[in-house]
């Protein structure tokens, strides 16, 4: 699998490409580090699934999310939201989220998403 981890913060994208590595120890990862890079990456990469943060500089995970949709509706983006963003998290899932993940980011949930979007 190609996926891509989007979020301004590198922590994150670290924690995120580790959970990652241990649910699929074979998967491509690709980063992006906010929402305009998400959309040019996934235009040219075509990643199989992506895990997103809502909150983001440039563009929001929310706006990146409804160019990737627009582009490709069989997208696969799962949205990372913190305590306090759920408008943002009701806003993502009616444009088209594939599902979302509450942070801070357990392992666990991670690898059950891989799972279900490999099938």
């Amino acid at each position: 699998m190609k996926i891509m981890i989007c979020d301004d913060s590198m922590f994150v994208r670290k924690k995120m490409k580790n959970a990652v590595a241990t649910a699929d120890a074979e998967a491509e990862i690709i980063e992006a580090v906010n929402g305009v890079q998400a959309v040019e990456k996934y235009k040219t990469e075509k990643p199989d699934l992506v895990f997103m943060d809502i909150i983001m500089p440039e563009k929001s995970g929310v706006e990146a999310l409804t160019e990737i949709i627009a582009f490709d509706k069989n997208a696969k983006v799962v949205m990372a939201s913190s305590v306090g963003t759920q408008e943002n998290l009701k806003q993502a899932i009616l444009a088209g989220a594939y599902d979302f993940l509450q942070k801070p980011i357990e392992d666990d949930d991670v690898a059950k998403i891989i799972a279900k979007a490999s099938k």
